[in-house]
């Protein structure tokens, strides 16, 4: 992609503002190299993990970047063998336990959707953690080595410990001694020895080594006699302490050394996912969306805006090319939007082509285009000289040497800066021969001649800016398929021109033109309306679909886990009856062992009736259980709202649909939504609990209170995942008996508490509910009464 190109379009701008989202110096590096992608495959790819990264921001929160650092100095000083330093090795050890828990955050899966494309990059990480746990061991801060990094300096920093403090015992009752002697009843310290700060006049009663003077010359710095030996001891103490350090750091870089390979990898794959986290963080703030990418010169950007202008004030676009027509002609006046229009669509194409999410609506299509020439001049008045003509016809020269049919071009005021009948046929001359080419053009330009080329040619369109003639303000939007009209003598009259003023003018134009600007005017809101009913129509279909397979999907998971939830309880029953067959055989067992020691054979032959009775229990039990035929008969006809009853699901359920051809009607169990035929549905018999056993219940799930938490913490869940977890829960609490509950969604995004009180201000055993006060958890959580 040409350079003139990106800074017309201010793509490096983009790139500035993606930076501010990065958490290493090493990803601008990688933001600033940021450019067009060279094929259709890189871009779907780098686009496609831009919107993993911001579906994962969205579910997931923020990914763990705490302890990411630029390392590239120290992983190179390592690479070539040289010792690190406790800032360096403790860097590198925090950026591969970044690279660890990144790995985790990517990996882990709260439902069945995978992100293959940053599971792909994430493949490639090594987990170092016994690197890691030995650098943080070792290391205390970045000037501190830990007493525990090995054995031997621990053992010289304590007895350096216990010599420093025999020295200070010693120097301290020396300073009581010579006090007469010193400047000052201290001891002080230089080039790691202690001294005392003793007078000049008094040098000779103090004999020793003097290391200093004061800048007056009154005060000498002497280490006693009686200290060389103790001071010397320290100072080999000293050097031991460093060249155990050293020692340490020489062997941690070693390991660093031996590791390095993986260790580079990890720390590229960190920066690697900084960058893409970073579009994606970039997107998430402009409404950023994946749009489809073709290689067939397509465009068609619903709702597109300019992502440099402030969101409370830009207007949205739609722009489609490349389907009726290659080549699209825009007019309008001044300061209404032309300009614009052309860089919306030019950054746009940029950024998708460079893995960057663009502002638009879902179901925009880019193009992959090998080139996109720019020709966009800034200067916007009548004073453009021939110097200025000549600069942009030296810069279309270059683009006609180069555009074929995989270019996008983009002319500001096509022809403008001569003579405007020479102009306009130059205009029209350049935009044929790009016609002819296949090349995909956006033209502004202010000239009629233009349009009427635009109205007879096959592939080129006109599209023009509106403007309001009654507020005399441009109302910046693009409609495409009407040429733009002339407002200048509505404009002068709302201005206060007289009208014998704007009839002269009129009679000074030709009858034609006129009639070509009424027409126009009666063809543009027809047009506009039925080309926006039409374009709302196709993206309500495409939504339409969309949801349409999102819920099949979902009928497709709930059918599979109702399944297995059958089956588990199935597996859970036989083994329950199991269980009790093994008890009732032990029982008898141990009642035959009591036999033997004194009871008849009358009482034998009743434990044995006893036993073949509880034996046909259980099996009836599990006949019961297991048969699929269940009593009753099926129903042959059911009506909507209709309350039925679900052998399989042992569960009443309301009905939502009308049979389909295959007698199959949809119904709402709980909160899932099944499709079940009507031969296996019966009829709902409600049964009538007597109110004793209901108070006897009661009783005994009260016993069972223990057994319900008070609490249910749903931090790290998806909003099904929630929901069906609180509903469950809720049934729980409500049978064990409890009067109030917790529920625990955290404060994050509020995107949880928003799903959980939606689903509270519905819920049958919710009797009233609130955010948590002081001390309770505050608005992480949410207390809920039971009815």
């Amino acid at each position: 992609m040409n350079e003139k190109s990106l800074r017309i379009l201010e793509f490096y701008k983009i790139r500035d503002l993606i930076k501010k989202y990065t958490a290493t110096s090493a990803s601008k590096d990688i933001i600033d190299k940021l450019k067009p992608y060279n094929s259709l495959y890189e871009v779907k790819e780098h686009l496609e993990e831009t919107k993993e990264a911001l579906e994962l921001l969205m579910k997931k929160g923020s990914p763990p970047f705490e302890g990411a650092y630029d390392v590239r100095d120290g992983v190179a000083r390592a690479e070539k063998g040289g010792i690190l330093m406790p800032l360096q090795l403790l860097r590198i050890a925090n950026i591969q336990r970044c690279a660890r828990s990144f790995n985790n955050y990517i990996s882990h899966r709260e439902d069945e959707k995978g992100y293959r494309v940053l599971e792909d990059i994430c493949v490639g990480i090594v987990p170092l953690k016994k690197l890691e746990d030995e650098i943080f061991m070792a290391i205390v801060s970045e000037e501190e080595i830990a007493d525990r990094a090995s054995t031997t300096l621990f053992n010289i920093r304590r007895i350096l410990k216990e010599k420093t403090a025999s020295v200070k015992d010693r120097v301290s009752s020396m300073v009581r001694g010579y006090s007469s002697y010193l400047q000052e009843n201290l001891y002080t310290i230089r080039g790691d020895r202690y001294v005392l700060p003793v007078k000049s006049e008094y040098k000779a009663q103090v004999p020793g080594l003097v290391h200093d003077q004061s800048s007056s010359g009154a005060t000498l710095f002497i280490e006693p006699m009686g200290l060389v030996n103790l001071n010397n001891e320290i100072k080999e103490l000293i050097l031991k302490e460093k060249a155990e350090i050293e020692r340490i750091l020489q062997e941690l870089s070693e390991k660093i050394y031996e590791n390095i390979d993986a260790v580079k990898g990890n720390t590229n794959i960190v920066y690697e996912m900084d960058f893409i986290f970073s579009k994606a963080k970039y997107a998430n703030d402009i409404s950023g969306i994946c749009p489809a990418v073709n290689d067939n010169g397509i465009i068609d950007i619903v709702q597109g805006r300019h992502p440099l202008i402030d969101p409370l004030k830009v207007v949205s676009m739609d722009i489609y090319l490349g389907r009726d027509f290659t080549s699209l002609v825009v007019t309008g006046p001044n300061t209404g939007g032309k300009t614009v229009t052309l860089k919306t669509v030019g950054i746009l194409e940029i950024m998708a082509m460079s893995g960057v999410l663009i502002p638009a609506r879902e179901n925009s299509t880019v193009s992959f285009f090998n080139e996109i020439f720019a020709d966009i001049g800034d200067e916007q008045s009548i004073e453009q000289s021939l110097s200025t003509f000549s600069s942009h016809m030296n810069n279309i020269v270059k683009i006609i040497e180069k555009a074929d049919s995989n270019c996008l071009v983009l002319f500001d005021e096509l022809g403008a800066g001569t003579d405007p009948t020479e102009g306009a046929a130059l205009a029209v001359a350049i935009l044929e021969t790009l016609r002819e080419r296949s090349t995909k053009v956006v033209a502004t330009t202010h000239y009629s001649e233009l349009k009427a080329y635009a109205l007879k040619t096959e592939g080129v369109e006109n599209a023009s800016v509106e403007f309001n003639v009654e507020t005399l303000r441009p109302t910046y939007r693009l409609l495409i398929g009407i040429p733009g009209k002339s407002n200048a003598f509505e404009i002068s009259k709302r201005l206060g021109l007289p009208d014998y003023v704007i009839d002269k003018a009129r009679s000074g134009i030709a009858s034609d033109s006129l009639e070509f600007e009424d027409l126009i005017q009666n063809l543009q809101g027809k047009t506009i309306k039925a080309a926006e009913d039409a374009r709302k129509s196709e993206m309500l279909r495409l939504e339409a679909e969309k949801y349409k397979e999102k819920y099949e999907q979902k009928l497709s998971t709930l059918n599979l886990s109702r399944e297995r939830a059958i089956s588990e309880g199935k597996k859970e029953a036989r083994k329950i009856l199991s269980e009790a067959k093994e008890d009732a055989d032990e029982i008898l067992k141990n009642i035959r062992e009591l036999e033997k020691m004194g009871y008849s054979s009358d009482a034998r032959a009743e434990l044995e009736k006893e036993r073949k009775r509880l034996k046909e229990k259980i099996e009836k039990a599990e006949e019961n259980t297991f048969n699929k035929e269940h009593s009753g008969h099926g129903l042959t006809n059911v009506s909507e709202g209709e309350e039925v009853y679900i052998p399989s699901l042992n569960m009443n359920g309301i009905v939502l649909s009308k049979p389909d051809n295959r007698d199959e009607v949809q119904i709402q169990a709980g909160i899932m939504k099944i499709s079940v035929k009507i031969g296996d549905l019966r009829k709902n018999k409600p049964v009538k609990e007597d109110p004793k056993a209901r108070k006897m219940r009661k009783r005994e799930l009260k016993l069972n209170l223990k057994q319900v938490d008070s609490s249910i913490d749903l931090r790290g869940m998806d909003s099904e995942e929630a929901i069906y977890s609180v509903d469950k829960y809720l049934d729980d609490a409500y049978l064990g008996g409890l009067e109030a509950v917790t529920i625990i969604h955290g404060k994050g995004t509020g995107v949880l508490r928003n799903v959980i009180t939606d689903m509270l201000k519905r819920h049958n055993h919710a009797k009233a509910y609130r955010l948590g006060d002081y001390g309770e958890g505050g608005s992480g959580v949410t207390v809920v009464e039971l009815k």
